[in-house]
């Protein structure tokens, strides 16, 4: 079990090969219309941090907890 934290929000599990690099998946997400449509849509539903750059709602987090 991992627990992540960042101020007052807790979660993220991900599990990626050793090659993975958040800026790779970036590039990609940005280029693929369907996670574009889902991150819209999520737009709804999800809330930026407070001091978040203007579009920004993914943050890496702190492990807090493993088991």
């Amino acid at each position: 079990m991992q627990i992540y934290r960042t101020r007052n929000r807790l979660f993220m599990i991900m599990e990626t090969t050793d090659s993975f690099t958040f800026q790779a998946k970036s590039k990609a997400d940005a280029g693929n219309p369907k996670v574009q449509e889902w991150e819209n849509l999520m737009w709804k539903y999800q809330q930026a941090l407070p001091g978040s750059p203007p579009g920004e709602k993914w943050k890496l987090m702190d492990k807090i907890f493993e088991l």
